[in-house]
């Protein structure tokens, strides 16, 4: 029984007999008579026994944990579907290819959430309209799930370029006017020539 090379031939069959098998029918003692018939072994003996029934009970908890799953995947589908046909009393809004419609940044551009190919994209675009439908076009951008976290994350770094370049274009704008008020008061300060009466040169 210490063999690995028996005990992995004992969990293949008695694994692949609990797939090939009625779960409403098939009992403990019904797999091990046909496993032993299979491997040519006695499944019966208490060493044997143990380990079948082991094998047997991990396979029934993989199948539980894997109907929980499906089960819980059906009824997230069902609460996305419910969630779209009630989009617009939800408060959301959805564009005419039924993407999730996170924003507009202006009349053209729209930030949406789609499913492509099985993934989750970010979606920034432009629209048209056709037909009486606003259809998305080919400018713009859209990204996965981990550019749109690489994004999210560099953010902070993005507002504070943004807040320098600011304070960068404050600064020359302000030069700029001074250097056109300096200007503008040097030429309104009269021409003393050498032909200027003294008593007109007013002096401080």
């Amino acid at each position: 029984m210490d063999d690995p090379e028996t005990k992995e031939r004992i969990e293949e069959t008695v694994r692949r007999i609990l797939q090939e098998s009625d779960m409403d029918e098939v009992t403990e003692s019904k797999i091990r008579k046909q496993a032993s018939q299979e491997l040519g072994l006695d499944l019966s003996q208490t060493h044997f026994k143990a380990f079948v029934k082991q094998v047997v009970k991990a396979f029934l908890q993989e199948k539980q944990e894997e109907e929980e799953q499906q089960q819980q995947q059906d009824e997230n589908h069902e609460e996305e579907e419910e969630e779209e046909e009630q989009g617009v009393s939800k408060g959301k809004e959805y564009d005419d290819e039924g993407d999730l419609i996170i924003c507009k940044l202006s009349d053209k551009r729209r930030v949406t959430i789609q499913d492509f190919r099985g993934k989750t994209l970010v979606s920034m675009r432009e629209y048209y309209k056709k037909d009486g439908k606003e259809l998305p076009t080919s400018k713009g951008i859209s990204l996965t799930e981990e550019q749109w976290s690489a994004f999210k994350k560099n953010v902070p770094a993005i507002e504070k370029a943004i807040k320098k370049m600011e304070s960068r274009n404050i600064h020359v704008s302000q030069g700029v006017m001074s250097r056109h008020q300096m200007q503008s008061n040097w030429s309104c300060q009269p021409a003393h020539g050498p032909d200027t009466p003294m008593s007109s040169i007013q002096t401080t």
